[in-house]
């Protein structure tokens, strides 16, 4: 593989991490044991297809969707760590299979890792909020799912299909910038009632 298909497949790994790290993890774990666009063995990442890796994210996928049915409150910062933390590794992992230097991808990783956990958290939340509101707790619980099934699609397509990442890329800035520029209207609203 190429360096631009290794590096947009990275990006695509990373960013599918920020949205929901173990579901991303799951699937490119699973990907690469089965050989198929990627493959971690012989390389200082192989243990992201070991069976301890995939048992450990297919447990994490589990508990985050329990975790959300029942309302309970994990702070942002841990979930954002374990994000950055999964999209570092996912990225130099998919550097190092096509005998590239890690070590880019671990920053590049990190960086596309946060800003799909910015993106995400923003709109997952703001959909909770509104179901919320309109009484449909039930319905905001399995938003969690939506964005698990969402990532491992992502992350999926990353691997398989590698351009196909810069059109993730680009929907994550999109909504992060639509995001800002809603908020500044709102602001600009209250100040305008004053």
């Amino acid at each position: 593989m190429d360096l631009f298909l290794a590096i947009t497949q990275g990006i695509g790994t990373s960013l599918a991490a920020g949205v929901r790290a173990a579901a991303a993890a799951l699937v490119v774990g699973l990907l690469a044991l089965a050989n198929l666009g990627v493959d971690f063995e012989g390389t200082d990442f192989s243990f992201l297809e070991s069976a301890w890796w995939l048992a450990l994210m297919a447990v994490l996928v589990v508990a985050a969707i329990v975790v959300a049915r029942r309302a309970v409150a994990v702070p942002t910062i841990a979930v954002a760590v374990a994000a950055a933390a999964i999209g570092a590794l996912l990225f130099a992992g998919t550097l190092d299979d096509d005998n590239y230097a890690a070590g880019p991808g671990i920053a590049a990783g990190i960086f596309c890792a946060l800003l799909a956990f910015a993106a995400a958290t923003t709109f997952l939340s703001g959909a909770q909020a509104r179901l919320r509101a309109r009484g449909e707790g039930e319905t905001a619980s399995f938003v969690v799912l939506i964005a698990d099934v969402a990532a491992a699609v992502v992350a999926a397509l990353a691997v398989v299909v590698p351009p196909i990442s810069i059109v993730a890329l680009a929907a994550a800035a999109w909504a992060l910038v639509s995001q800002r520029r809603r908020t500044q209207r709102k602001y600009e609203g209250l100040r305008i009632l004053r």
